[in-house]
């Protein structure tokens, strides 16, 4: 009897040797660092694509599949958005602040979009927008250049980031929990790490 031999190919983790889990936000001085980079080099994909991360905080998989239509009305951009979470299946609303608007405006006109078109194209025909992985590329670009540990940092960075800044300076976990879209204050408490850092922030100020 002829036997057959098959063969299966495995394909390597993305991540396989690296460290997961979550990543630090940015400081305040390292947003305005980076944004005052990707300005004075002229980069209007960047701008618009890290000004928007940081203020819709939606995750990778949901920024990257952004329309111009979900940003703009007319030939206006809009200071609120709503999206369909690709993860959770629940809708999520983010504010556009008006330096994201200038941003993100200046980079429709520049690449020419039109409403149906992806607010951020891939330069690749093989897909009509960024890919989560070419996003992560362009984050560990934007990390190594303020000369961070990219360990130590990814895209969960720029989702985290301004959800961190809001509850460190009102502590209102439920209005994070809505900006974020999770469904459960317990899963937000362990996203943002809150119970360790504030446990550590009143130690250090508790003298002995």
């Amino acid at each position: 009897m002829e036997q057959v031999h098959c063969t299966t190919t495995t394909r390597e983790p993305w991540n396989k040797g690296k460290l997961v889990g979550q990543k630090a936000p940015l400081k305040l001085k390292e947003i305005w660092a980076i944004r005052v980079r990707l300005q004075l080099a002229n980069r209007r994909r960047e701008l618009a694509l890290f000004n928007l991360a940081i203020d819709s905080k939606l995750r990778a998989c949901d920024l990257v599949r952004l329309r111009v239509r979900d940003v703009c009305h007319g030939s206006g951009m809009s200071s609120r958005a709503i999206v369909l979470q690709q993860k959770t299946q629940r809708p999520v609303q983010f504010e556009i602040t008006e330096p994201t608007r200038e941003a993100v405006g200046a980079w429709i006109g520049h690449a020419g979009l039109t409403s149906e078109n992806s607010l951020f194209p891939s330069r690749l025909h093989s897909s009509t927008h960024l890919s989560t992985r070419q996003y992560a590329r362009i984050v560990d670009s934007w990390v190594r250049q303020l000369g961070l540990d990219k360990a130590s940092y990814g895209t969960h960075t720029l989702r985290r980031t301004k959800a961190t800044l809001i509850y460190r300076r009102t502590k209102n976990l439920r209005a994070v929990q809505l900006l974020l879209g999770r469904s459960k204050l317990e899963s937000t408490v362990r996203y943002l790490v809150i119970e360790v850092n504030d446990a550590l922030e009143m130690a250090e100020q508790t003298e002995v």
